[in-house]
């Protein structure tokens, strides 16, 4: 990964800053994890990566999400349902585990599926998270803190996947030999700061824009599939997708990833530039995503605000 400077622009080398209350990895001592995962490769990761670190890793996936890949990932796996976090307590609690991570998506859909109540089928310690920590508004944040506030009250605290592989955030720089043109600079710096503002109001995390004008903004769909609509909306390709992090990120839960799938549905869609927020964006395997964007004439660019700044001040 190179430092970011093009013939667009002025140099911009600007240090990688990491997140100041991420712990070295290297100078934990071994503990027993919890990992609360839902679907996508994140979940595997972090098991992996936790593991090779020395740590037990107790997996409870969210039935019908989670990978089954767990299995092998983790010491110790088995799944439960999405609504039965008295259950999942009561695993945690038996398997002594000291520290719980959460990970992966949890597709929000469901909740708005045909007679939920009776699909999802909650216990009573979901019912009183609902109306205890979730009444006043079904945003991303609330429903996830309110699931934090609810393993609380059994002692069990939620711990950043990044205290224990910080690795997986992205670096500053240049991920691919491909670099945005001036107009692409230009469009970068629009759809960040309505990305941060998408942001601020937790909707979503990503904004697809093309020409400085707004073309799709996620939701409660998820990145890949916002990507794909803007495609049918852009028939004519060459937007650019820009994906940050919330202005007060909680690192606990629900930070930007990005991986393989989502260049692979840029390239489908007609996308052509990633810009994504570096030291706040988890990047999975990263050699393969640089190789895949290469050679799909992607170009991905990790950024920060301050640079941005810089560059349209210049």
């Amino acid at each position: 990964m190179s430092d970011l400077q093009d013939a667009s622009g002025p140099p911009l080398i600007l240090p990688f800053r990491r997140q100041e209350s991420l712990e070295c990895a290297d100078q934990m001592p071994p503990m027993r994890l919890g990992l609360l995962a839902g679907a996508g490769e994140f979940p595997i990761r972090f098991a992996r990566a936790a593991r090779r670190a020395g740590h037990y890793v107790y997996g409870l996936g969210v039935k019908g999400m989670a990978s089954e890949e767990l299995y092998d990932a983790c010491d110790a796996f088995r799944y439960a349902p999405l609504a039965r976090f008295g259950k999942a307590i009561r695993l945690f609690r038996k398997a002594e585990v000291s520290r719980i991570i959460m990970a992966g998506k949890i597709e929000k859909t469901v909740l708005f599926h045909p007679f939920r109540w009776i699909r999802l089928m909650p216990d009573w310690r979901t019912i009183h998270m609902w109306l205890t920590y979730a009444r006043e508004d079904k945003k991303d944040d609330t429903l996830l803190l309110a699931v934090i506030r609810e393993f609380e009250r059994d002692g069990l605290i939620f711990d950043s996947a990044l205290k224990y592989c910080p690795e997986l955030l992205v670096k500053h720089g240049f991920l691919t030999n491909r670099k945005p043109t001036a107009a692409q600079w230009k469009d970068i710096k629009f759809g960040w700061e309505m990305a941060r503002e998408m942001g601020r109001l937790d909707i979503g995390q990503t904004v697809v824009v093309n020409d400085t004008a707004v073309i799709a903004v996620e939701a409660i769909e998820g990145t890949d599939r916002c990507i794909r609509r803007a495609g049918e909306l852009c028939r004519r390709g060459g937007f650019t997708v820009v994906k940050v992090a919330k202005p007060r990120q909680d690192m606990r839960f629900d930070v930007p990833t990005i991986g393989v799938e989502t260049i692979k549905s840029m390239h489908e869609s007609g996308g052509r530039v990633l810009a994504i927020e570096a030291g706040l964006t988890i990047i999975l395997n990263p050699e393969e995503v640089a190789a895949v964007a290469d050679r799909l004439g992607i170009a991905v660019v990790a950024v920060n605000t301050e640079e941005l700044a810089l560059r349209t001040a210049a």
